[in-house]
């Protein structure tokens, strides 16, 4: 689904009222550009099929992996591989840009209480 108009990022953040719900700023090729809100920790998971691009906008994110924490603060980006299990952690609010292949669950192999649909910026 390719978005023909302009998509501003911090209008499309103040839309997103609770955390760990993607919502799809844009779509490229065959990926979605998604935009989150994050607070405290998540789900350990992973994506046995692809990468995951995280690139935090404000705040402090930790993805915690099994041997190891990565501390990432506003305009850091890292990229989980393929198949890592993971799991993103904040002590407070963190606003974050996510790129995926289209039908990535926000859960990955784990899906539970906190799997959640992406949702349209409408």
């Amino acid at each position: 689904m390719v978005t023909p108009e302009v998509r501003n990022i911090d209008d499309a953040l103040a839309r997103i009222a609770e955390p760990w719900q993607p919502h799809r700023l844009a779509s490229i090729n065959d990926y979605d550009v998604k935009v989150v809100r994050l607070l405290g920790e998540f789900v350990w998971h992973s994506h046995p099929e692809t990468d995951e691009l995280f690139l935090v906008l404000s705040g402090r994110l930790t993805i915690q992996l099994r041997d190891r924490d990565v501390e990432l603060g506003p305009n850091d980006v890292f990229v989980v591989p393929r198949g890592v299990e993971h799991c993103p952690k904040t002590d407070g609010e963190v606003t974050a840009m996510l790129i995926e292949p289209q039908g990535t669950m926000n859960t990955g192999d784990a899906p539970g209480e906190r799997t959640s649909p992406l949702r349209e910026l409408g």
